[in-house]
C-alpha cells in the first residue's frame, strides 16, 4: 500500500472533477433540487478513479527507461545526454520526465512531455554545459504516466544515483587533434605546417630529381656514387612543448561560466594533444605564490592520460601569483632550449610591467609565449 501511495499522483483533471462534484452537491441543497443528479455523478466519478487506479497499476511494469551518459562529461561543452523509454502499457499514454540534474547546473525546470502508442520506444535527446571541473551526481530520472482518463498519474524512477565527473575540454581536443591529423590547422590560424627540407634536421641521403634544392646537394656521396645525391630533411621532432599555467587570484575572473582557468587549462590541453601528434614532447608546469606541479615533458604513450588527470585536480588558492620563483624554477629545472606557453592574466599595465624583466630573461634562454586575457567587457 505504502509503494502504491507513493507512486500514485493526483491530476489537475481530478482536483477539477472534485471541485465539480462539490459545487454540484451545494447547488442541489441550495435548490432543493434533490441529491439524485448529484450521487450520480459521485458514483461515474469514483468508477472512474478505479478504472484509471486499474488501467495504470495493474501492470506491474508499465514503462522502462534509462539515462545515458558519457562517462564523463567535457568542461565547457554541450555534452549530449539521453533518456531513453519504451512503453509496456496496452494504451497510449501520457508522460512527463523530470531528469534529477547535479546541483552544480541550477536547474529545477527540466522536464520533457511526451505521448507514447503501446509498446513504442522513444529517446529524449539533450544538453548539459557544465563550467567548473569536479564530480557531478546525477539524480533518478523521473517518468509520470497518466492513462487516457487523466485523473489518476503513476509514477516511475529510472537511473538512479551516478557520479560523473567533468573532465577538461576532451570534445576540443578531438576536435583539433582530426584536424592535425588532417593538416588543416591553418585553415583556423592555428600553426604553420613545416614541410620538408625546411628545419634542417636531417633525414637521409637520397638520389636527385628535378626539384629537389641544389643547396642541399651531398658531394661526399654524389662523388661516391657518381650520381647527384643530395640530404632530405624532416620536420624537427621531439622538441619540448611546456606549458606554464598561472593559477593564482586573477585567473578566477569568469566569462561565459567559465573561469579563465579553466580556459587555459582547456587551450593546453588541445595544444599538448597535438604536440605529441606531432612527435614533439609535452609537459606542464603550474604555480602561483609557489610552485605546483611539474610534470616533465614526454611524449610516452600514456602522457596525455596523465595530463588529463593532473589538469583534473587544478585549483586556485586566490594568491598572488610569484614569477619570481617561477623565473628561478624554471632556470633550474628546464635547462633545454624549449617552447614555454605562459597562459596568465594581466589586469593592469603597471602589473604587466611588473613581470616583464622575468619574462624578458626567460626569453633569452627558451622561446617564450605570454597567453593573456583580454577583458571584453570593460573595453
Amino acid at each position: 500500500l505504502m509503494k502504491f501511495l507513493r507512486n500514485l499522483y493526483l491530476t489537475n483533471r481530478f482536483f477539477i472533477a472534485s471541485g465539480t462534484m462539490v459545487m454540484t452537491f451545494i447547488l442541489s441543497f441550495v435548490l432543493n433540487a434533490g441529491l439524485l443528479v448529484p450521487q450520480i455523478l459521485l458514483y461515474l466519478f469514483l468508477a472512474l478513479i478505479l478504472t484509471d487506479s486499474l488501467l495504470l497499476f495493474r501492470v506491474k511494469r508499465g514503462m522502462n527507461g534509462q539515462r545515458t551518459s558519457p562517462d564523463r562529461l567535457s568542461n565547457g561543452d554541450e555534452n549530449d545526454i539521453r533518456i531513453e523509454l519504451e512503453n509496456f502499457y496496452s494504451f497510449p499514454v501520457s508522460l512527463r520526465i523530470f531528469d534529477e540534474l547535479p546541483h552544480q547546473f541550477q536547474r529545477r525546470d527540466l522536464e520533457f512531455n511526451v505521448n507514447m502508442t503501446p509498446g513504442e520506444n522513444k529517446v529524449i535527446r539533450y544538453q548539459l554545459r557544465p563550467t567548473r571541473r569536479g564530480k557531478y551526481s546525477f539524480g533518478a530520472v523521473n517518468v509520470v504516466a497518466s492513462s487516457p482518463l487523466k485523473f489518476l498519474s503513476r509514477r516511475f524512477r529510472f537511473s538512479g544515483d551516478k557520479m560523473v565527473p567533468v573532465y577538461p575540454s576532451y570534445l576540443q581536443m578531438r576536435k583539433y587533434e582530426l584536424l592535425a591529423i588532417n593538416n588543416r590547422l591553418t585553415e583556423l590560424g592555428i600553426k604553420k605546417i613545416r614541410k620538408v627540407g625546411q628545419n634542417r634536421e636531417f633525414e637521409l641521403i637520397k638520389e636527385y630529381v628535378s626539384g629537389d634544392d641544389i643547396r642541399t646537394i651531398n658531394w661526399k656521396a654524389t662523388a661516391r656514387k657518381s650520381r647527384l645525391m643530395v640530404n632530405q630533411y624532416q620536420d624537427e621532432r621531439s622538441q619540448q612543448v611546456y606549458s606554464l599555467i598561472d593559477k593564482g587570484r586573477v585567473m578566477q575572473m569568469p566569462f561565459n561560466g567559465l573561469s579563465l582557468l579553466d580556459y587555459a587549462i582547456n587551450a593546453y590541453l588541445v595544444i599538448s594533444n597535438i604536440a605529441i601528434k606531432k612527435f614533439d614532447k609535452a609537459g606542464l608546469l603550474t604555480f602561483q605564490d609557489k610552485i605546483g606541479v611539474m610534470l616533465p615533458a614526454s611524449r610516452k604513450n600514456n602522457q596525455m592520460a596523465v595530463i588529463q588527470e593532473v589538469l583534473y585536480h587544478q585549483k586556485t588558492a586566490f594568491r598572488e601569483s610569484d614569477f619570481s620563483r617561477l623565473h628561478a624554477h624554471i632556470y633550474s629545472k628546464i635547462t633545454k632550449r624549449s617552447l614555454l606557453l605562459l597562459f596568465t592574466n594581466f589586469e593592469t599595465l603597471f602589473a604587466m610591467e611588473r613581470q616583464l624583466p622575468y619574462l624578458k630573461s626567460l626569453s633569452h634562454r627558451h622561446l617564450l609565449v605570454v597567453i593573456f586575457f583580454e577583458n571584453t567587457e570593460i573595453k
